[in-house]
């Protein structure tokens, strides 16, 4: 299909001319009005330019041909006289075609057609924001409208600082109440634009299929990064025999694994409510809908903006890590639960129709385990008694999810004939029912008994946890089953698949296919993917606390001292102690701590208690975050032993995530892999985790990323060597400073060969668990992206790197890290410097996760998780954390450097996405906004670093520009633009300003504790500081990122 593709300043008049008589506007001039009206001439030649009072959303068309007329005239103007935005391509066959499925944060520009209707969901939302706030707050109107007119001058004229200096004076005005409500405003209002965008994404999926040729047939929609366009390349372009295609698909395994991590900063109520207005926008799209139906949807639209507007969306209080887990509960039981058999239904059918075979109904491409609840790395709040209570709670939760389907299969499945043999014997077991004919209602009534009795073992644990919060009891839920006393509970996922199975099996042979195909297929699916614990927890501890525990306990042998030893030494104490029959100490001894232990000692082995006493299906991989050396995986594996679990290990995972590490990784692995016990005890197995934000924040982007690539290769050498199945799972973040890329099935296609091989495991963290898994259809997009991704790459033949690409990499590597690590390491103005400029310091009261933003409290930067690091730069528009060092590394002075970096540009997939990704994110800074904070935050004597800063993020856009071949175009703000900041930017320049005014103001105010700070300035501040949350809030939604 032909698209035209128009620039943003001429599509953003389209709602308001087109789209009139469906969104009627009661706000003379809406956020998208303006918007569309100064953005618009943002990016026209001055020959294009129209007057103040020409080319606005509220100007009279005439019919709308004319407009249409008017905008194919400018349009055809525009493609001929210029090139408005430096477009860097992602690269990869088929890009165009997935793109249409992307979030508008991954567009180049904004498409005329397709992007339309997203444009006039913005403008319906905003319009009813605005009638909202101006009957509520007219001040806080008329400074929400001055504003964001200001930032769309700013966007006309980006060369103008008359606008920006009115914003910043206004700013500088504005009262502390009147601070608050706009910033509320600013903030509601980029929400709005994600909850439009949200429904967006499936709106083109749905348009591309209806636009599709007849002969295509299938449920998954026709586009590369689905599991349907990746069977059709591969059976079509790349020859694969549909045998096996189906093989592969069959064999392979994902893993997402939540976590916890501090990045989502709306509360679970909020992001409920911006939900509903998605599906409400899906709702007013059908076609069948009575004007009743419309006008109610329409007003149920006011009704949610209103009660956001109503509502506090601060967390007052510290989530607990309880509360944590319990989020993540929800996503599964509000959205994954029906998600997942629903996405691979639809799979099934695609078997069907591309490959002609079906589906086993127990296969899993995709499962899910959690880190929330058992990841302690530097959070002291995770207790083992914690790791405890979440695994009760998420057992209770998955037993009530099934006792609920099971009690909707029961009222299903009143059939009183034909059963297999298999039933009739299952059946025959059951001495206690009243179900005598209907005998799959025998089987599953006996099934539910079981459930209530493993509720109520549940809840009498929870119970007996002095913390932990009342529950409904199985009674109240599900009414009284009696007998459930006289059954044991469901413990293994085996003895609820086992019956579901041979009910699934007698169903097909007798006829009740379609029956079978049903709910019944759904459950056994469920079961498959989440069995009895909803998802299996991780453990995450950090190497030095499992070295400290037994340092104790050598000490207390009087063998010396573990910590100590040399890594050899170690070595053979612990291989000595693994083969050895006898217990370090008794259990007890450390429960009632007579071996006289530090009290953090004896929390790191409780763990292991904790962990002993657990079902092994529970428990996933115990993570060792700052893994250096083979000692450490053997330390974790020799407590585990000291603790019973030797017919039960969990798997051992170091995690490798500064630039020594990874490049020492390869040498840890032969050290383990030759040890003959380890060898015994993995199965020829291993697990290995590479750390993505850490080591980008030990040595800058492009450093991190090269020892990534050469690590994974070299282990997978030393792996292969020694017969071992690796498996790496990747702790990526959702930022591209802390490795994400959104682009993930070409993100998954450009990983370094022979390293993924249809095993990959990762994790998704704060807001991308939202903007992946938040909704029903989204997050069957995104299951159905994991899949294609990983079965393209098992028939993927990847470009083997050139020695002249592995020595430019190198070349690159080196710079760049030493540019990185000179000014955050030695330049000694840098810790100030980033203390004063970003609200690094006032992160911790934004209460949006149970971990510390610091390993170690009392420490600096290099104590400072990635989290924070990325988090505080991305507020200041800087996003420092994702270029420093780049432009040093890419610039030459060397020709032929220059050549071979545009030829491994050109050839090399994944050096290509990793230029696209950091060109992404330099398009998001703003010089003006940066330099702001600055003058109004940092000491004179720091400034200087703030515009050597500032010069060094011209050279790296400069030099991603010098390598993409792409064409600059004027503009010290236009450099690299994306459709999404065309949108945002305008409303987060305002919240930039009011934010650094806010921290200068607050940060000149009296401490908390200081007897200067009387009541009345007490509640300023008070409001003060709320202005600054929303602030904080208001840009993370706006720049699509937050850490």
């Amino acid at each position: 299909m032909t698209k035209m593709r128009l620039n943003l300043s001429i599509i953003l008049a389209i709602p308001a001319w087109l789209t009139a008589s469906a969104h009627p506007s009661s706000t003379p001039s809406t956020p998208l009005a303006s918007l569309a009206s100064a953005t618009k001439r943002a990016f026209l030649p001055n020959d294009l330019s129209t007057s103040k009072t020409a080319l606005t959303c509220g100007e009279d068309y005439g019919n709308a041909d004319d407009g249409v007329d008017k905008l194919a005239q400018v349009a055809t103007r525009l493609a001929s006289s210029i090139n408005a935005i430096a477009d860097i391509p992602s690269g990869g066959d088929g890009a165009v075609i997935a793109e249409m499925s992307a979030p508008l944060s991954q567009a180049a520009d904004i498409d005329a057609v397709n992007d339309a209707p997203l444009l006039a969901d913005i403008e319906m939302l905003s319009d009813m924001l605005a009638e909202v706030v101006k009957k509520e707050n007219p001040a806080v109107y008329d400074l929400y409208t001055t504003f964001r007119r200001l930032g769309m001058k700013r966007a006309a004229n980006p060369d103008d600082p008359t606008p920006f200096e009115e914003m910043k004076k206004l700013a500088y005005d504005i009262s502390p109440h009147d601070a608050l409500g706009v910033m509320k405003t600013f903030s509601i209002a980029l929400n709005l634009v994600n909850a439009a965008e949200v429904h967006h994404r499936m709106r083109l999926v749905r348009k591309n299929e209806h636009a599709d040729d007849t002969h295509h047939i299938g449920p998954l929609p026709m586009i590369e990064d689905s599991i349907r366009g990746t069977m059709e390349i591969l059976l079509e372009d790349d020859g694969v025999s549909p045998d096996s295609i189906f093989a592969e698909l069959m064999s392979q395994k994902c893993e997402i694994v939540l976590t916890a991590h501090p990045t989502e900063v709306n509360r679970k109520t909020i992001i409920r409510k911006y939900r509903n207005i998605s599906e409400l926008l899906a709702h007013l799209e059908r076609p069948d809908l009575h004007p009743f139906e419309r006008a109610e949807a329409l007003n149920n639209l006011r009704g949610i903006i209103a009660a956001i507007w109503g509502s506090d969306e601060i967390r007052r209080v510290k989530p607990t890590v309880q509360k944590e887990a319990a989020g993540g509960c929800a996503v599964i039981e509000s959205v994954l639960w029906d998600a997942v058999p629903s996405y691979l239904r639809k799979l099934d059918a695609q078997c069907r129709v591309t490959l002609g075979k079906k589906l086993p109904v127990d296969v899993t491409p995709v499962k899910f385990a959690s880190w929330i609840g058992g990841d302690r790395d530097g959070n002291p709040n995770c207790t083992p008694a914690v790791t405890q209570e979440v695994i009760a709670h998420q057992r209770l939760r998955a037993a009530k999810m099934f006792l609920n389907d099971l009690n909707l299969l029961y009222s299903e499945l009143a059939i009183s004939s034909r059963f297999s043999p298999e039933l009739e014997a299952l059946a025959a077991t059951i001495k206690k029912s009243d179900d005598a004919r209907e005998k799959y209602r025998r089987v599953i009534g006996h099934l539910r008994r079981r459930l209530v009795r493993t509720v109520k073992d549940c809840e009498a644990k929870l119970q007996s946890l002095a913390k932990s919060p009342e529950t409904l009891s199985a009674e109240a839920a599900f009414g009284a089953l009696e007998g459930w006393e006289d059954v044991e509970p469901i413990m293994k996922t085996d003895d609820l698949m086992a019956p579901l199975k041979v009910i699934y099996e007698s169903l097909v042979t007798t006829g009740f296919e379609l029956v079978a195909d049903g709910r019944v297929s759904d459950i056994i699916r469920r079961v498959a993917i989440f069995g009895l614990t909803l998802v299996p927890l991780d453990i995450r501890e950090e190497s030095t606390k499992h070295t400290l525990a037994l340092d104790a306990i050598t000490r207390h042998l009087g063998i010396g001292s573990y910590k100590e030893w040399d890594e050899t030494a170690r070595l053979s104490w612990l291989q000595s102690e693994l083969t050895s029959r006898r217990p370090l100490f008794r259990i007890r001894d450390v429960e009632n701590n007579l071996l006289g232990l530090d009290p953090d000692v004896i929390k790191t082995l409780m763990v292991f208690k904790v962990a002993s006493e657990q079902e092994p299906e529970s428990l996933g991989a115990y993570v060792i975050s700052q893994a250096t050396s083979a000692s450490d995986v053997l330390a974790v594996m020799l407590l585990q032993k000291q603790f019973g679990m030797e017919e039960r290990l969990m798997r051992v995972v170091p995690l490798f995530e500064t630039l020594d590490d990874l490049t020492g990784s390869p040498k840890q692995l032969e050290t383990l892999f030759g040890t003959t016990s380890y060898m015994d005890a993995i199965n020829r197995k291993q697990e290995v985790m590479v750390g993505y934000s850490d080591s980008a924040k030990d040595a800058g982007r492009l450093a991190a990323c090269w020892a990534q690539y050469t690590a994974q290769e070299t282990m997978a050498e030393v792996a292969t060597k020694f017969g071992v199945e690796l498996t790496f799972f990747h702790g990526k973040g959702g930022t591209v400073g802390r490795g994400g890329n959104p682009a993930l099935y070409r993100a998954i296609l450009s990983h370094p060969p022979n390293t993924i091989n249809g095993r990959f495991r990762v994790t998704e963290q704060g807001e991308m668990i939202r903007q992946n898994f938040g909704s029903l259809e989204i997050a069957e997009r995104s299951l159905d992206i994991y899949t294609a991704a990983l079965l393209r790459e098992r028939f993927t033949k990847h470009i083997e790197p050139k020695q002249k690409w592995r020595d430019q990499m190198q070349r690159v590597s080196e710079a760049s890290c030493s540019n990185y690590r000179y000014l955050v390491r030695e330049d000694p103005r840098f810790v100030p410097y980033f203390r004063q400029a970003t609200p690094e310091l006032e992160l911790g009261i934004l209460n949006i996760g149970s971990r510390p933003a610091k390993r170690n409290p009392k420490g600096g930067v290099e104590s400072l998780r990635a989290i924070p690091w990325t988090f505080a730069w991305a507020q200041t528009r800087m996003h420092l954390s994702a270029w420093l060092g780049v432009g040093a590394g890419l610039n030459s002075e060397n020709e032929e450097d220059r050549a071979t970096l545009r030829e491994m540009y050109e050839e090399w997939p994944w050096f290509r996405e990793i230029i696209s990704l950091i060109s992404m994110l330099v398009s998001k800074t703003d010089f003006s906004i940066t330099k702001n904070y600055d003058e109004l935050l940092v000491d004179p004597d720091l400034m200087s670093l703030g515009d050597e800063v500032r010069t060094m993020l011209v050279e790296t856009r400069q030099a991603v520009i010098d390598v993409s071949g792409s064409k600059d175009i004027s503009g010290p703000h236009v450099q690299l633009m994306r459709a999404s900041s065309m949108i945002r930017n305008p409303y987060v320049d305002s919240i930039n300003v009011v934010q650094a005014e806010l921290l200068k103001v607050l940060r000149a105010m009296p401490a908390d504790d200081s007897s200067d700070l009387t009541p009345e300035l007490k509640e300023i501040k008070k409001v003060r500081i709320d202005a600054l949350l929303l602030s904080i809030k208001g840009i993370a939604q706006g720049m699509k990122n937050s850490g």
